[in-house]
């Protein structure tokens, strides 16, 4: 079982942000993303001026977040996604001009489970971890974008790829625009991002030891592997990252939310890890996404129509088909 919560936070001053950090702290201590040095005076100002340096025009959002969240232990610090430890996840995504399809695998009792609404520099609603930054998502211009993981562990200085995303939603309205923003951001891990607007869609690599990469495909598709590396057998076997991308590259542009809810592309193992917490359907042309699970009801949101609640539902695969 897995419990998501809709939070429509607006600005993050009227409290209702903060309310939820407060909740998702006494399930889990924030402070655990971070790496020992944040949570030093000195490391947590070097953090800051990582992501001053790199993402100006959001300083003052994350100042006044801050602020509101002043009673959660190195909060700043964790704020700035720029001394956070190395997660690893799952994940299959395709997109097409005006839509972006994603599978999300990880941990259940490790998600923080919230989806907002939020307008710190303009409308945007996504999957929200790390407090404030984001699994995938949309803005109001019809952009896009979710990660997975790129399955090399590798680590280097940088901005975790959830603030990232947060940024490129925050500041950017196309997807040549954000992948020009996100060349020239440092991420600490490998990752793979697939963005989408109404007039383009594509899947590129980034990391700490590599440039930003852009898949050539065919189609806008992303699973758990790199162009730099091949996959060694005992990944494969593990994360089934090169049979999920030959998956939903077979389904095409306009896979079915079906298809994502049935093996290969739905998965069981959640005790490694890699169990399928939810579907997510972003059609951002139109404003739109609803979260799918296989047992469950889908679930809505808009930026004209967005409920605030709660769903608790049961993380079981779809019945097989004939």
């Amino acid at each position: 079982m897995k419990t998501f919560k809709a939070v429509d936070a607006g600005d993050g001053l009227d409290g209702r942000w903060a309310a939820r950090v407060r909740e998702v702290a006494k399930e889990s201590d924030p402070a655990v993303w971070l790496l020992e040095e944040a949570r030093t005076p000195e490391g947590a100002a070097r953090a800051k001026a990582l992501f001053a340096r790199h993402m100006p025009e959001l300083v003052p959002v994350l100042e006044r977040l801050a602020e509101q969240a002043r009673d959660i232990p190195y909060g700043e610090a964790l704020l700035t996604h720029a001394a956070i430890k190395p997660f690893f996840s799952g994940c299959t995504q395709t997109a097409r001009p005006g839509r972006l399809l994603r599978n999300y695998d990880f941990p259940p009792d490790a998600c923080e489970g919230t989806i907002t609404r939020t307008h710190f520099l303009r409308p945007v609603i996504g999957t929200q971890e790390g407090v404030w930054g984001l699994l995938d998502g949309m803005n109001d211009a019809g952009l896009a974008v979710s990660l997975t993981f790129g399955g090399r562990f590798e680590y280097g200085t940088g901005l975790s790829i959830l603030i990232a995303l947060r940024y490129l939603l925050e500041t950017c309205e196309t997807v040549d625009e954000a992948v020009e923003r996100l060349r020239h951001l440092p991420i600490s891990i490998p990752q793979n991002v697939t963005l989408s607007d109404p007039h383009r869609a594509v899947s590129v690599q980034v990391g700490p030891d590599i440039p930003l990469t852009v898949d050539p495909g065919p189609g806008a598709c992303a699973a758990n592997h790199q162009l730099v590396a091949p996959v060694p057998p005992e990944q494969e076997a593990n994360t089934r990252t090169l049979a999920r991308l030959d998956a939903i590259r077979a389904a095409g542009p306009d896979t079915p939310v079906a298809a994502m809810l049935r093996p290969p592309l739905h998965r069981m193992e959640y005790d490694q890890g890699l169990g399928t917490l939810y579907t997510a359907d972003y059609r951002a042309a139109d404003g739109e996404v609803t979260y799918h699970w296989p047992a469950a009801d889908p679930w809505g949101f808009s930026f004209g129509s967005f409920h605030e609640g709660e769903r608790t539902v049961e993380l079981v695969p779809a019945p097989a088909t004939a």
